[in-house]
């Protein structure tokens, strides 16, 4: 069930009394982040024969439907488990203060999260290109199986009102968890991207990730192949609806969308062009390596030895030696590289270890062995279909240059006789036009998507459909 925030205001003394028999309702609380900035979390928690289920949303990022695996309140003090999706919240309920007082845990980031009932007051932010219903064409809310992982996949489907048979597209979203809409800093790209494309006679499905929004299954344990396999259940389904031309399926993938795009196109034939959006064409490593260098919010002493610690690491986790001895040995190296940079820092002993340790276990997920070792230049050049590729000349989480010239040479060398590869001029990660490219300019921008960006992938389709 969607979290769908209700703007009912409880009546406190009545919470007070009665929240250690029944927890139920709306909570909510701001965390600040070690920048000052705020993040507003918001807490639907319902009972059912004395177990709880939590839907929680992210208002600040747009973010809704995430559902933590188990929720406790024993002798007041509340935890809600998300560990599966990375996170996690302890509680303590304060009866001076009315509230319960905690930390909300992230991967490696720990913020002090209160929280009390009732409702945030938010200041809805409407992106003046996000559409407004009734829309001008046909939307159905969907659902379709990936048999093969035990995953249920839900998602939104769009058309032109006319009955016909439309080529249509499937949405592939970047790393992390996303919802339908591809929200992440407030926008909607998705969204607006769909509602684009639809307004030009091409259908779209966009759908949650799997374990998010109204999707099942287990995001923290699947790999980028894991994501192709979903992509290829969304194929199925279009191939079951008369209203598409399954001659004309596309897939576009943005970020990590763009490398599983070419991995899922060549394990179908049901796949007729692809559009690669910021994505990737060298190793995922040598990926890492640049972001961690470019996006690093620390200085370090020496740069060459920092590169050179952090290719170590990777080397450790992309060994063929058994989990314990890669645990070990990177823990080790971690302990070793990492301890010197974070007392420069400022960090205590117990911060440090324990960032450490978590930073050890984040690099051992299945997903991240994973992506440090794929190649999409491997896959990509395998493509014999149109592709076009797009980048942004400011995008500073994946080099415009250097993946292009990779992304262009798989495609050369594989002979692919129709693709486009673009730079395109003041565009960052998000495809908005921009200043500095930088990831904390993403929300204060205005614009979700460059309409040169939606008219280009527009107009290409078009053309390749004909």
């Amino acid at each position: 069930m969607r979290l769908y925030i209700t703007t009912a205001i409880f009546i406190t003394f009545f919470i007070i009394n009665a929240f250690s028999q029944d927890l139920s309702g709306v909570w909510h609380g701001i965390a600040k982040t070690p920048d000052n900035k705020e993040i507003t979390f918001v807490f639907l928690f319902e009972k059912n024969e004395n177990i709880y289920t939590t839907t929680m949303a992210v208002p600040t990022y747009n973010v809704e439907g995430i559902k933590p695996k188990s929720t406790s309140l024993i002798e007041g003090k509340l935890i809600i488990d998300a560990s599966d999706l990375g996170m996690k919240y302890e509680g303590v309920w304060n009866e001076t203060k009315n509230l319960f007082e905690g930390n909300y845990t992230e991967g490696n980031i720990k913020l002090v999260l209160n929280l009390k009932i009732g409702n945030p007051t938010i200041a809805k932010i409407v992106r003046s290109q996000e559409p407004v219903k009734p829309y001008p064409y046909y939307e159905e809310d969907v659902t379709f199986n990936n048999a093969k992982a035990d995953v249920s996949l839900s998602g939104t489907f769009t058309r032109p009102t006319k009955k016909g048979k439309y080529p249509v597209v499937i949405l592939i979203s970047g790393s992390g968890r996303h919802d339908r809409n591809g929200s992440a800093a407030t926008h909607r790209p998705f969204l607006v991207l769909s509602d684009y494309l639809t307004r030009n006679n091409i259908a779209v499905l966009r759908y949650d990730d799997r374990g998010f929004g109204e999707s099942t299954g287990d995001f923290n344990k699947a790999t980028t192949a894991d994501f192709a396999q979903d992509v290829l259940s969304a194929i199925d389904y279009l191939k079951t609806r008369s209203d598409i031309d399954t001659k004309k399926i596309g897939l576009i993938g943005h970020s990590e969308g763009g490398i599983i795009a070419p991995l899922t196109a060549n394990q179908t034939d049901d796949v007729a062009f692809a559009v690669i959006l910021a994505g990737t064409g060298i190793q995922g490593n040598e990926v890492a390596l640049m972001q961690t260098k470019t996006m690093r919010p620390f200085p370090v002493a020496d740069e060459v030895a920092f590169e050179q610690n952090v290719r170590k690491s990777h080397d450790i986790i992309l060994s063929n030696k058994n989990s314990d001895e890669i645990r070990s040995e990177l823990l080790a190296h971690n302990t070793t590289f990492l301890t010197p940079i974070l007392k420069a820092l400022g960090a205590s002993d117990a911060n440090i270890s324990k960032f450490i340790i978590n930073e050890t276990e984040s690099s051992l997920k299945p997903w991240t062995r994973y992506f440090l070792g794929y190649n999409p230049s491997h896959e990509i050049e395998k493509l014999q279909i149109p592709v076009l590729s797009l980048n942004g000349s400011k995008d500073q989480q994946v080099d415009a240059t250097i993946n292009q010239d990779a992304i262009r040479a798989a495609l050369i060398k594989g002979k692919n006789e129709n693709y486009k590869v673009l730079e395109l001029e003041n565009i960052n990660h998000m495809f908005q036009e921009c200043k500095t490219g930088s990831i904390k300019e993403y929300k204060d921008i205005e614009q979700t998507m460059s309409p040169v960006v939606l008219e280009i992938i527009s107009n290409w389709i078009v053309e390749v459909t004909k």
